[in-house]
Formats: C-alpha cells, sequence, structure tokens
C-alpha cells in the first residue's frame, strides 16, 4: 500500500514545526519563471552594457583576419598558439561579463525567493526522480498542466513580439544587408536587445503569478491531516496518558514518603475523619512547627492509624485543622497566624505530660 498521505484528508494548515522541518530539509517554495525572468534581465543587462566594445574589438579583428590573412603570422605552432590565445582573450572579454552577470542574476534570483542553505539530502540519489511512474504523474498531473499552461503562454508571448518586432524592423534588416558588414553586428544587438526587453516586460505577469503559485502550492503541499496535528501535539506536549500517569506515580511517591514521616510527628491535629495535619516540632530548639504530613479522608485516616499506633497525640480541632489544611504545605513551617492555637494545643500536651491521645 501506497504511505502517501490522502491529500483529502489533509485540511489543516501546517504547523510551525512541520514548516521550519520543510525548510531545515530544503523543500522551500521556488518559483522557476522567476529564475528565468533573472536571466531575461541578466541578458539584457549583458546586451546594454556589456557586449557593445567587445563585440566591435571582435568585429575588427575578424575583418582584418578575413581582408588579409597573410597579414597574421603563422609560420610555425608558436605562432598558431599566439592566435589561438589572442582569439581566446578576446572571447573571453567577451564572454566573462555575461557568466558573471548570468550567475549573479541567478543567485539573485534564489536569495529573493529564500534564504540560501546547504542541504545535502536534495542531491542524494531517489528512485522517485527516475521513477516512470512519478514522471508520469508529474507530467499529467496537475502541476504538469500548470507547466504546460505556462510553457504555452511563453511560446505564444514569444512568438507574438517576434513576430511583431520583425515586421516592424523588417526595412532595417533589408537595409542591412546591403549596407557595411561592420554595421551587421550593431543591427543584430539592438533588435535583441529590443526583443529581450519585450520577452521581459510581457512576462512580467507570468512571474508574479507563478511566485505566488509556488508558496500556495508549498502551503497547500505541507498541509495536514486531524491525526498529524493530534500526533504533533502529543510529541511537543507529551502523551496526556502518559503524562497522566507519571503525575500519578509522582503523587504516590510523595505520599509514601509523606505517610513514612508520620512516626516521627510530635501531634496530629484532626477535623475528626475528614482532616488531618501531623506536625513535628522539637522544644529543645524551638521556631516553628514543622508540617511533615497532611492529607483529606482516606490519607487522614491513614495518619490518624499511624500517630495512633506509634502513641502519637492527635487533637480534634474542625476549624483548625481545615484552615492549617488549605493554607500549609508538606514540609514547610506554620505561619505565624497558627502560632497561636498550636502553642496553646503544644502546652496542653507538655502539661499532661503524656503522648495518650487527646480529644
Amino acid at each position: 500500500m501506497s504511505e502517501k498521505p490522502d491529500k483529502d484528508s489533509q485540511t489543516e494548515d501546517a504547523s510551525e514545526k512541520k514548516i521550519s522541518d520543510a525548510v531545515e530539509k530544503g523543500n522551500v517554495p521556488f518559483s522557476r519563471e522567476t529564475a528565468l525572468f533573472a536571466s531575461l534581465l541578466g541578458i539584457l543587462a549583458v546586451l546594454t552594457f556589456f557586449v557593445i566594445n567587445p563585440v566591435r574589438v571582435l568585429t575588427t579583428e575578424l575583418t582584418h583576419f578575413l581582408d588579409d590573412p597573410a597579414g597574421f603570422k603563422l609560420e610555425n605552432a608558436e605562432d598558431a598558439v599566439a592566435l589561438a590565445w589572442g582569439v581566446l582573450i578576446m572571447l573571453g572579454q567577451l564572454l566573462l561579463p555575461a557568466v558573471l552577470v548570468l550567475g549573479a542574476a541567478g543567485l539573485a534570483a534564489s536569495l529573493f525567493q529564500n534564504t540560501p542553505r546547504l542541504v545535502l539530502d536534495r542531491i542524494q540519489p531517489k528512485f522517485s526522480r527516475v521513477s516512470p511512474v512519478a514522471g508520469w504523474g508529474r507530467i499529467f498531473g496537475t502541476q504538469g498542466h500548470i507547466e504546460f499552461g505556462k510553457s504555452t503562454f511563453k511560446f505564444l508571448a514569444i512568438s507574438i513580439i517576434v513576430g511583431f518586432l520583425l515586421y516592424s524592423e523588417q526595412g532595417r534588416v533589408m537595409n542591412a544587408m546591403y549596407s557595411e558588414p561592420l554595421l551587421l553586428p550593431s543591427v543584430m544587438l539592438s533588435l535583441a536587445t529590443r526583443l529581450v526587453s519585450a520577452v521581459c516586460v510581457s512576462t512580467i505577469v507570468l512571474v508574479a503569478l507563478d511566485l505566488v503559485w509556488a508558496r500556495l502550492k508549498w502551503r497547500t503541499d505541507l498541509k495536514m491531516s486531524k491525526q498529524e496535528v493530534k500526533d504533533e501535539h502529543k510529541q511537543a506536549e507529551g502523551d496526556p496518558l502518559v503524562k497522566a500517569r507519571m503525575r500519578s506515580l509522582a503523587q504516590q511517591r510523595a505520599r509514601q514518603r509523606m505517610i513514612s514521616a508520620v512516626p516521627k510527628a510530635t501531634l496530629v491535629i484532626a477535623n475528626p475523619t475528614h482532616y488531618a495535619i501531623a506536625l513535628y516540632y522539637d522544644r529543645q530548639k524551638g521556631g516553628a512547627p514543622l508540617v511533615v504530613a497532611k492529607g483529606a479522608d482516606l490519607i487522614a485516616l491513614k495518619i490518624r492509624e499511624i500517630a495512633e499506633r506509634c502513641s502519637i497525640p492527635v487533637i480534634e480541632d474542625k476549624p483548625l485543622a481545615r484552615a492549617m489544611y488549605d493554607a500549609i504545605e508538606v514540609d514547610q513551617w506554620i505561619p505565624a497566624d497558627f502560632y497561636k492555637p498550636v502553642a496553646k494545643i503544644l502546652y496542653f500536651i507538655y502539661s499532661r505530660g503524656s503522648n495518650a491521645p487527646a480529644k
């Protein structure tokens, strides 16, 4: 069975985590038309600023070579190498600016769309990239239809532009055929510049639409199903069942530690079965009594049971027990508000000189 997610079930917008993971893996929105438009602008810049002078120099040198081939020294291999180097240098002066500008245009197009990052996974070979089935799906799927529409639009636009341009310049082209050969490169350069400019203008709308479409499609492809949202929430926040189990275990361990501390208590204040607070007081050190255990209902009964088994005085004071239960936590010293009533109880216990439970 296919492991691809069901598109119909992917109704939820992608979470920030999924978007971040996709970006880290190199899955980012990218418009090919934007990169192509940047290349066209680069070609236009090259034709406008960097081609005129090198073309003139190259044309002049070729004219000299065609008019007077014997004027070039070719007596041995060294002369041939020197001539070849001269031609290569002229070609380099012509082509190097074009290469640099086109490379900068492609880099600018990528930087405009996304922050560059190195993702080795994107260059690893994958069978899906050469799979005939996957390729067939890309060709005849939604994306294939869109690419076909864009290609058709570009073909028609460029064809119309070239037709109008050649029709409007046919007189100039015909005159160039009967003019000096040195004027022909300038005519061709002018026509090429106008053609590239017209193509750039005609494809601006297509580039803008493709840029928006690339991002919308990327967001659509990243959509999640409700189950995926739940699973991600569980991973981020933790499984509620596991968290509840861990919280239950923590509470159970805390109760066990608290119950084990009851035998060292000095007295227990109860109400009479609903609440119980066990206090420890060191008469030699003084200070405030320490709460070593507290509980309600069954835990309160357990505290009273241990206290009676260990001959720890149990004092029943309903208002005091309820107030202390709500205001004090285990392993805390009692607040000053309870000093006076607790001091009376301690005085009562020590004055009796007995550890028997008291009512």
